[in-house]
């Protein structure tokens, strides 16, 4: 107590409180002291750069990895928004972060948000061909049972002691098992994430009984050949069928966030144009809403980025998920 006390007494005299009357100045100081102490940590903390970089966790015996990219506006006085960003099963970190086929890391940039890019469990050297345990899928994930729910808070909790983090704007979204994780996330992590939207990826979870609503967004293309719309596993998919399960529709994907959320029966269109719409489901528990927008083409990718793998349809250019989903979660 002596040492603390004596470790603050600089920041008093530095401060000039003298004079006035005791409960006053006790008041002051109190408020002063904690103030200047936070400013102090953010400096010490939270000052970086804008760029990449990579963080290591060790959770559950397993040396696990995420890339977060911090925007040029960053200003750790002024707490940033989060959105992490799930992987589709087979891929990696750098494979999302990879600005030409989802275009994340601009949109970080003219958002101000930081994207946080979590790897997959993976036993091949880099972190490459990983997957999510979202449930009922994917591959070794799934497999071994990895727990990716602690593992996403884990890496929030250290995004949080890096940066400076609104805890009010966490946001996950992901593509294709990296969707159905977000899903998960929504089911299991709602006290992290204010809103998750999935891409290509329904909800596959086993169990959910989230603790509060929570907003939830599902984008998909009504041709998309891995994760069929009306359900099941297509052509598209992990030729190894042991490595999936056959997907949950689209329909009842919806059906079961407007029931858990207790939304309105019917949806209002808040989106038309050609080759694609929206409709939002609204009216839920605590303000919370859920959102369908459909692409008439694109297959499984992410819509309205520029390049996917060699050989595979082109993505739908009718609407950018990053746009609607950004629109959806600053409606909080």
């Amino acid at each position: 107590m002596q040492r603390a006390a004596l470790s603050l007494l600089p920041l008093v005299l530095a401060l000039g409180l003298t004079g006035g009357s005791a409960s006053a100045q006790e008041g002051s100081l109190g408020q002063r002291i904690r103030d200047r102490l936070q400013a102090r940590q953010q400096t010490q903390a939270k000052d970086v750069k804008p760029g990449d970089a990579v963080h290591i966790l060790e959770l559950g015996g397993l040396k696990r990895q995420y890339l977060v990219h911090v925007p040029q506006a960053y200003n750790p006085a002024k707490p940033a928004p989060v959105l992490v960003a799930l992987h589709g099963g087979g891929g990696n970190m750098r494979l999302q972060a990879d600005d030409g086929r989802y275009g994340l890391i601009s949109k970080s940039e003219s958002a101000g948000f930081l994207a946080v890019f979590p790897n997959g469990y993976s036993a091949w050297p880099g972190g490459r061909l990983a997957t999510w345990n979202a449930g009922a899928c994917c591959g070794s994930a799934r497999d071994k049972g990895v727990d990716d729910v602690a593992f996403v808070r884990a890496v929030v909790a250290d995004v949080q002691r890096r940066y400076s983090v609104d805890a009010q704007r966490v946001y996950a979204t992901g593509m294709s098992n990296g969707g159905m994780l977000a899903h998960r996330l929504a089911c299991e992590a709602a006290d992290v994430f204010a809103g998750i939207a999935a891409v290509a990826g329904t909800d596959n979870t086993l169990a959910c009984t989230p603790s509060r609503a929570i907003p939830v967004l599902h984008i998909h293309a009504r041709d998309d050949d891995h994760v069929l719309f009306n359900g099941g596993a297509g052509a598209g998919a992990f030729r190894d069928e042991t490595q999936i399960t056959q997907f949950t529709s689209v329909p009842e994907t919806l059906a079961r966030w407007v029931k858990r959320n207790a939304c309105a029966a019917l949806p209002a269109r808040v989106l038309e144009r050609p080759g694609a719409s929206c409709e939002r489901y609204g009216s839920c528990q605590g303000g919370a809403t859920v959102q369908l927008c459909v692409t008439e083409t694109g297959g499984h990718s992410w819509p309205g980025a520029e390049a996917v793998r060699r050989g595979k349809e082109g993505a739908s250019q009718a609407l950018s998920a990053n746009d609607v989903m950004w629109d959806f979660f600053e409606r909080r």
